[in-house]
């Protein structure tokens, strides 16, 4: 979890999800344990999750102060030029909100990307890594194949080996 100034946003893999309920967390935690990327690829994503989640908390702080101006400003007063001062500036604000709304909405659109392309990358990756288990599998079965038949001809040889020179043989072809 890491604790933003309005809730708290947790990282699980590519997404990034916000909860706005209470509840104690600090720093930033990542799945970890996972095999794969090396210590570079590693800091390189946890770099860029900080990027992300900066992004984020700076929209965020950007939607919800020019909206708390808007609604100060909001009030009429009497003097007319202050009317239009003050309906100027809620125009700006709201274009503010506007702006730092598409920046969240890009934002959304790239982590929706990353999740895809990364969900093939780490999907290919395990494929991967389960075909080689599956060969290594292959070959040591094939192996234990070769033996066991290896065994059953060695013991074949030596069925055949007594029973030729056995007596019951002699009696029996007789």
């Amino acid at each position: 979890l890491f604790s933003t100034g309005r809730g708290f946003v947790s990282l699980q893999g590519p997404l990034i999800t916000m909860n706005k309920g209470g509840g104690s967390g600090g720093g930033i935690s990542g799945s970890g344990g996972e095999k794969g990327p090396t210590a570079a690829a590693a800091a390189a994503s946890l770099q860029k999750q900080k990027s992300l989640l900066q992004r984020v908390e700076a929209d965020i702080t950007s939607v919800v102060d020019n909206f708390t101006q808007i609604v100060n400003v909001a009030k009429v007063s009497d003097p007319p030029v202050k009317n239009s001062q003050e309906a100027y500036m809620m125009e700006m604000r709201a274009s503010r909100m506007v702006q730092a709304a598409d920046s969240l909405l890009k934002l959304v659109s790239e982590l929706k990307q990353t999740a895809i392309f990364s969900g093939f990358a780490s999907l290919n990756d395990h494929v991967e890594q389960r075909i080689a288990e599956f060969d290594q599998e292959a070959e040591k079965t094939n192996r234990l194949l070769a033996r066991i038949g290896d065994d059953a001809s060695a013991s074949l040889k030596e069925l055949e080996s007594h029973y030729y020179s056995s007596a019951q043989r002699l009696t029996l072809d007789i």
